[in-house]
């Protein structure tokens, strides 16, 4: 089977050298498809410039259509005709994979599509002002798609909801994790990586875009209601770029760093987050909104306690792994910071959960639950 996989938003993350949420799905799943002996062509929407002088995908075969997505889209929406360039597709796939919500109409040419969450439609205002402009058109592309994969039961039910999809047009596949997250970062690389940003082990640690839907403030907030004593001996680490609607977010941050309880590190390559998760006490991730919450998956193979949300899809995927807070009550967060900073019992017993959690997910499973809807759908 010969499969067009779209790389958009991955291509955009390895010009960067910043993959998260979206790039990570897709990178993940392209290297289990490959195990597959599937014959993935990769395709890139836009920039053909930056996807051609970069050799990214070596061993794939490589596609751009050149045409800026969000007027190319247009056009084929508005007239009868398929996506500009798609004529480049014919005879060298047989389906098309949209995992980064690069959705085209592609003719005769079966379209699966990944939507991650509905946050576009149920939750405008935590979207940024072009996508907010553009999320009906959003919505018809998607509906346009032949088949929808999405990662939870919670995203599931949002997408049947807010895109008016059928029920059985939606499979749920589950994200996988990254086994490196579980393989023991050296002493000495650890040591390094903490005198590089001014840390001891112990500190609480949260990792995801600075945004109003990552509940930062709150995280900000609850951690000033620690006693002074476990504020200083478990500061608290916010990790991640800065993302749409964080003006708001910035002066909290500072404000952090000026009482000498916590730092900002916005700037972290991949191989230092492995070793700032294996240093710290706890991961705090209270988010308000996750179509998934893959941080979560990543810290339970850290061998890290986690706190995180008793809403939406977060108790699906951490089941009973996690101590599930309220993310609009900052007293719980602080809370459950405070009894996992002083019951060293309970930090071990969260974090031993969390390991037996984390075996349940795995990229490999996700990829081959998707060929078995590639095979549905192809016939």
């Amino acid at each position: 089977m010969k499969i067009g996989f779209g790389a958009t938003v991955l291509t955009k993350g390895m010009v960067s050298g910043r993959i998260d949420g979206i790039g990570v799905y897709s990178r993940s799943l392209l290297v289990e498809l490959d195990k597959l002996k599937l014959e993935n062509t990769v395709v890139n929407f836009g920039s053909c410039k930056t996807f051609s002088n970069h050799n990214f995908f070596p061993g794939h075969s490589k596609i751009c259509l050149p045409l800026p997505y969000q007027g190319a889209t247009a056009f084929s929406f508005f007239t009868p005709l398929p996506f500009p360039g798609s004529k480049q597709l014919i005879n060298k796939i047989d389906l098309f994979h949209a995992p980064d919500h690069y959705i085209p109409r592609l003719g005769k040419i079966p379209v699966v599509a990944t939507l991650h969450d509905a946050i576009p439609l149920a939750h405008p205002e935590w979207v940024s002002k072009s996508l907010r402009t553009f999320r009906m058109s959003f919505r018809n592309m998607a509906r346009s798609a032949q088949h929808i994969i999405t990662i939870s039961e919670y995203s599931k039910a949002d997408i049947v909801h807010y895109f008016g999809i059928p029920d059985e047009r939606v499979s749920v596949i589950y994200n996988g994790v990254n086994p490196i997250y579980a393989q023991l970062v050296s002493p000495e690389i650890r040591r390094a990586v903490l005198q590089r940003h001014g840390l001891e082990p112990g500190f609480f640690l949260f990792v995801g875009s600075i945004q109003p839907r990552k509940n930062v403030t709150r995280i900000i907030e609850a951690h000033r209601m620690l006693p002074m004593q476990i504020q200083k001996a478990c500061p608290m680490v916010i990790v991640g770029c800065r993302g749409g609607g964080s003006e708001g977010i910035l002066p909290e941050l500072h404000a952090l760093q000026t009482r000498g309880c916590g730092r900002w590190l916005s700037d972290v390559k991949d191989e230092e987050l492995h070793a700032l998760l294996q240093s710290a006490r706890a991961l705090v991730y209270p988010s308000l909104y996750e179509g998934f919450g893959l941080p979560v998956l990543e810290g339970f193979a850290a061998g890290l306690p986690v706190i995180s949300s008793n809403t939406t899809s977060i108790p699906e995927v951490a089941a009973d792994a996690a101590m599930l807070v309220n993310p609009n009550r900052t007293e719980e967060i602080s809370a459950a910071m405070q009894r996992l900073a002083e019951d060293d019992a309970l930090a071990a017993d969260m974090a031993e959960r969390g390991r037996k959690r984390v075996e349940d997910f795995s990229w490999s499973a996700c990829a081959r639950q998707t060929l078995d809807v590639y095979r549905n759908l192809a016939g």
